[in-house]
């Protein structure tokens, strides 16, 4: 059984719509698959109208945190989407995303880049405007040779010329949101040192304290080394360990099932999750 946990459709910042992506999901050998966009729900619908027979959606989002300055995301899965505090929390982050885009666009400008709001716009489409979509905008400039050598302190990295803060939740009460929603709450990518800066281990095991289901361990940024250490300290502090992809489409190099979930840890986060039910295929066709 092959299960995906981490994946982001035009609802956000990937590139393939929510209805595409199930269907690559299951042309990939894919059973299970997580839509899991920034701070929104709003591709679940089309998802789950396209789910092909043989394959389970489950929904959910991740969510931008702060923590001591340093900058993480929580995956969250199967809450109740219409839960009104944390509806109203990331709308919020989501629509806070604007202003710091074009605050960012106004920092490349001063840098001598000639990126635009209306070719960023044009890039994110429909989807919540963030950080990608900029550094899709600078390889179409030339600036950069790939999205991710725009995340550097050169661009657009945390603390980087170009960056620029935005609305993020508090990962203690990002939790306590998700399990009010009925949701399962897992730290994503939470040592992915060539993104920026990391919380320390002793932050995890607060976040743990507070209610934390589990953390990604097998993701593409993180070594075999990192892997090792994330599990021991999973069993330590009684963690579920997940794998994904982080798939965005076309914009990033990972492919769909690059990393995957054990099942039995997918067993576990379904037992524990209140807020919705993962949704089987129900006649879309790939």
């Amino acid at each position: 059984m092959r299960i995906d946990l981490h994946t982001h459709s035009t609802a956000s910042d990937g590139t393939d719509t929510p209805a595409e992506l199930v269907r690559n999901a299951a042309a990939a050998g894919l059973d299970v698959v997580a839509l899991t966009d920034h701070d929104t729900s709003r591709g679940h619908a089309e998802a789950i109208a396209a789910v092909p027979e043989g394959l389970t959606l489950v929904t959910g989002a991740e969510l931008s945190c702060r923590f001591d300055g340093v900058s993480l995301h929580m995956l969250a899965y199967l809450f109740d989407a219409e839960e009104p505090e944390l509806l109203r929390e990331r709308e919020l982050v989501r629509d806070d995303r604007v202003p710091r885009a074009k605050g960012m666009i106004a920092k490349l400008q001063d840098l001598g880049v000639p990126v635009t709001w209306e070719q960023v716009a044009r890039i994110a489409g429909d989807g919540s405007v963030g950080r990608p979509h900029i550094a899709s905008a600078l390889v179409e400039l030339g600036v950069v040779s790939s999205v991710s050598d725009a995340f550097t302190p050169e661009w657009i990295a945390d603390g980087g010329r170009a960056y620029v803060e935005k609305h993020e939740l508090d990962p203690f009460d990002a939790i306590r949101l998700i399990k009010a929603a009925g949701g399962v709450a897992v730290f994503a990518h939470p040592l992915a040192v060539k993104r920026g800066e990391v919380v320390p281990e002793t932050a995890i095991a607060k976040l743990a304290a507070a209610g934390l289901d589990g953390i990604e361990v097998d993701h593409m940024d993180h070594d075999q080394a990192t892997r090792a250490r994330l599990r021991g300290l999973a069993a330590d502090l009684g963690l579920l360990t997940t794998g994904s992809s982080d798939y965005h489409g076309s914009r990033k190099t990972c492919v769909l099932g690059e990393f995957t979930t054990d099942p039995e840890i997918f067993g576990e986060i379904t037992r524990r999750a209140t807020g919705a039910f993962p949704v089987p295929g129900t006649g879309g066709r790939l």
